[in-house]
């Protein structure tokens, strides 16, 4: 889940950053209809959903074990197979009608409904941001537990767990079939590729709605997806003696141009309206300090969760390059002209379903069930791509308190946890239906 920036101690440095925007206020959120507070007190008043809910507290223990079991499964970044085969051979043991592993190893686990004319995705992602060889083994300290990735998100890889188990247990029933999803790729330049891949236009599943698990709590609804777009810009050049080649390009000052073009310009445009960011974030090249690079590089990352402002400001760093690639082969004296490469290294689809939309207002009446105040609130998680193709998708937490995301001392502290099994299986409930 993408809200705050990777530490320090992973040694993923920031060399060169400019961020500039003005928070655009959030809407408040909407009231909750009658009739979806109505229908979640009419799940709850379920023989079976009651027996659910105390069977989420019973089944702590083994919950607890097996966000242990899976936090201590490495799953780097693009090599997610190992926690991706344990996880599928736990849901398979947690009661799931047929599992599989897909191309892009997202786990699969299909309960069948019993029209099964509709299918709700319910999913976590199994990938952390956290490099192979990192120590994830747990350390607890008291009652919290410790360790890299533990909730972010093996947390809601458990959570989902118990929620089939308890499914199982109590002999729950839903008219549509459920898929429950262990996806890789939403971290970092994984780039959602997971999902991307799972809702795919050729081949892909077409689900009727989706939820995401990812954070903790019970209060937190994203209904709108933050987009991003990420470029690696290169700028190219012979490279020589800083005496004995002077006059040819230079591409550290070609890249030099090009920041300042680029953060000019989108500073105006991202002063107002939704809020858009922009960040110069990485940057590098260069050999000796007695020597004309030959080449300059830079990583770029623009968010908003509008397409039209994400695709304004995308189109004002084409422009800079190229206005300081021809600035900086109009002063060379000698040799050969500058080259550029521009690469996209990610694209997060952006977008956002209604607060009124029933998914939203369904997860709005859990929340309140629960005790808990509904929060809606705009994020870079795996919904972003359901949203973004008309699916109604939110994501929600698995319940507990956390902190620390993407870093080497994340906790998770399980203060009521099992408030967010029970929301998770009411708001699927909601959207399958209870089978008669």
């Amino acid at each position: 889940m993408h809200r705050l920036l990777a530490p320090a101690a992973l040694s993923f440095l920031l060399l060169s950053s400019t961020t500039t925007f003005v928070r655009a206020q959030d809407a408040p959120a909407p009231p909750i209809d009658k009739r979806y507070t109505d229908e979640i007190k009419k799940l709850t008043d379920l023989p079976a959903v009651k027996k659910a809910f105390q069977t989420f507290i019973d089944l702590e223990p083994q919950t607890k074990q097996d966000l242990i079991t899976l936090t201590e499964t490495p799953s780097p970044p693009f090599k997610e197979q190992v926690r991706a085969k344990k996880f599928a051979a736990m849901i398979k043991e947690a009661g799931a009608d047929s599992v599989w592993i897909d191309e892009v190893n997202n786990v699969l686990a299909k309960r069948k409904g019993r029209s099964g004319k509709k299918t709700v995705v319910v999913e976590a992602h199994l990938d952390t941001v956290f490099p192979e060889g990192t120590d994830v083994k747990i350390k607890p300290k008291g009652d919290t537990l410790y360790a890299p990735g533990v909730g972010d998100d093996t947390r809601g890889l458990t959570a989902i767990l118990a929620v089939l188990k308890g499914m199982g247990k109590v002999g729950i029933e839903t008219d549509a079939d459920v898929l429950f999803v262990g996806a890789v790729g939403e971290e970092g330049l994984g780039d959602l590729r997971g999902v991307k891949h799972l809702l795919r236009k050729d081949g892909g599943i077409k689900p009727d709605s989706y939820i995401a698990v990812d954070g903790d709590g019970i209060s937190t609804i994203t209904h709108r997806g933050l987009g991003s777009h990420r470029y690696r810009v290169t700028f190219k050049g012979p490279g020589g003696h800083s005496y004995g080649s002077f006059g040819i390009v230079n591409p550290h000052s070609a890249l030099g141009k090009a920041i300042y073009h680029f953060t000019t310009e989108a500073d105006k445009v991202t002063r107002q309206g939704i809020k858009t960011t922009y960040s110069v974030s990485v940057i590098g090249g260069g050999t000796s300090v007695n020597a004309i690079p030959y080449e300059s590089w830079a990583e770029i990352d623009m968010r908003s969760e509008s397409p039209e402002k994400l695709n304004q400001v995308d189109q004002l760093l084409q422009t800079a390059v190229q206005r300081a690639l021809k600035e900086e082969n109009s002063i060379k004296r000698q040799g050969p002209d500058l080259t550029v490469d521009v690469k996209k290294i990610g694209d997060r689809p952006s977008g956002r379903i209604e607060a009124t939309t029933p998914i939203v207002q369904r997860a709005m009446a859990v929340s309140k069930f629960l005790n808990a105040e509904p929060h809606l609130e705009v994020a870079s998680t795996n919904a972003n791509t359901p949203i973004a193709l008309g699916i109604p998708a939110v994501t929600i937490g698995s319940g507990g308190i956390g902190g620390g995301e993407h870093a080497l001392n994340e906790w998770w502290l399980n203060d009521k946890g099992y408030l967010g099994i029970q929301r998770i299986l009411l708001l699927l409930l909601a959207e399958a239906g209870v089978g008669k």
